[in-house]
């Protein structure tokens, strides 16, 4: 297995910014579905390895690792979203994200299916997650953006995660 953290920007950028409100965004799949999160939030990638399992944490909590001396809660995200479950391969991988919220930052990793690419996707280019009502929580959802004839749901990370996930906060 590997066990190195890569750097997302280094290994992954694809294209130049061509437009000036453009952001990049890393994008992933789980169960099918391609999902991107803000480049500047990720801190690298890493091969599946075991984790160290936590007594008491949601299901979505595999455990934590140990990533250059720091203790990393792994997060799987097919679980967080409810999803089926699918075994874990060659191309599983964790990518490694510093969330912010309020009081601090932390470093959490987040299991998903494979990573796809680094795309530049400009604000033109996507459009707010759709009202749903109050039965369905789309917070964490930052907008769907329009990439060539795929649609990539990009995520608001910070949101994601810190919102009850690990009792980091509120997510606001």
């Amino acid at each position: 297995m590997v066990n190195t953290v890569v750097s997302a920007k280094a290994d992954l950028s694809i294209g130049s910014m061509n437009d000036e409100d453009a952001e990049e965004y890393l994008t992933f799949y789980l169960n099918s579905q391609e999902y991107g999160i803000e480049i500047l939030k990720v801190q690298g990638i890493q091969g599946w390895a075991p984790v160290t399992k936590i007594p008491n944490t949601p299901e979505y909590v595999l455990g934590v690792i140990n990533l250059r001396g720091a203790i990393v809660p792994v997060v799987d995200l097919r679980k967080r979203f409810l999803m089926p479950e699918a075994p874990f391969d060659n191309a599983t991988v964790v990518i490694v994200v510093k969330i912010e919220y309020e009081g601090g930052s932390k470093i959490v990793g987040l299991v998903v299916d494979s990573v796809s690419q680094v795309r530049n996707i400009s604000d033109r280019n996507y459009d707010p997650a759709p009202d749903f009502g109050s039965e369905v929580d789309t917070d964490f959802v930052k907008g769907l953006a329009r990439v060539d004839e795929d649609m990539v749901i990009l995520l608001e990370i910070d949101k994601l995660v810190s919102a009850g996930l690990l009792g980091l906060g509120d997510g606001d």
